[in-house]
């Protein structure tokens, strides 16, 4: 089956990739549309609020399966005020480069001498008109990790936060780690699996 991933980040769309190849399914991304792609405004106030959002306009837009996700980001002891929570990539409202993520997450992990952080995922999957999934469960989010204050040489376009992500079982920068070690760090495949089994009827259930 494919289906539509709601998304024009190519390393988001290879991760799913990566997440989803135990079902066979095939995935493609916005930038393989031919038609011309919506831009809806994520105004929702939860993580669910605006992969629902995103979803919708696709498949009205595409009217074929499709799904979008939205990731918010965490920190344990951190103030409130400032959690990047589901505005991963503002600061004080607005919009940031890479390298302006990277150098505003390590001067947080400066300031409070290093971070437990936690993604946590949401999901609204369009089957047809009729058939909308969703899920916010914890099952979705990806595992703990650490951030620090000294950023990696490595960079990947799209993930500037992975720069200072540092496993916590290990002690290593992500980036040290062996091939794909990241994908743990966005999403919980397993969860993430289940979640499409379910939609999909892949199990019979």
């Amino acid at each position: 089956m494919e289906l539509l991933y709601g998304t024009s980040n190519e390393g988001k769309l290879l991760l799913m990739r990566r997440m989803l190849k135990p079902l066979n399914l095939t995935l493609k991304g916005l930038k393989d549309m031919k038609e011309t792609v919506p831009e809806p405004e994520e105004t929702g106030k939860t993580l669910l609020e605006n992969a629902r959002i995103k979803a919708r306009a696709y498949y009205e837009a595409f009217q074929v399966p499709v799904f979008s996700c939205d990731t918010g980001l965490f920190f344990e002891g951190l103030p409130e005020e400032l959690q990047p929570g589901i505005y991963v990539r503002r600061i004080q409202g607005r919009s940031c480069t890479d390298q302006e993520l990277t150098d505003y997450f390590s001067s947080l992990a400066r300031q409070f001498g290093g971070l437990k952080g936690r993604y946590r995922s949401a999901v609204c999957f369009y089957r047809s008109g009729q058939e909308r999934y969703e899920s916010q469960d914890s099952s979705l989010w990806g595992l703990p990790f650490l951030i620090t204050r000294i950023p990696h040489l490595k960079t990947q376009e799209g993930f500037p936060i992975d720069r200072l992500s540092v496993q916590i079982s290990s002690g290593k920068y992500y980036y040290d780690l062996p091939d794909y070690a990241q994908d743990e760090l966005a999403a919980s495949a397993e969860g993430v699996q289940a979640f499409f089994r379910r939609s999909l009827n892949l199990t019979g259930e």
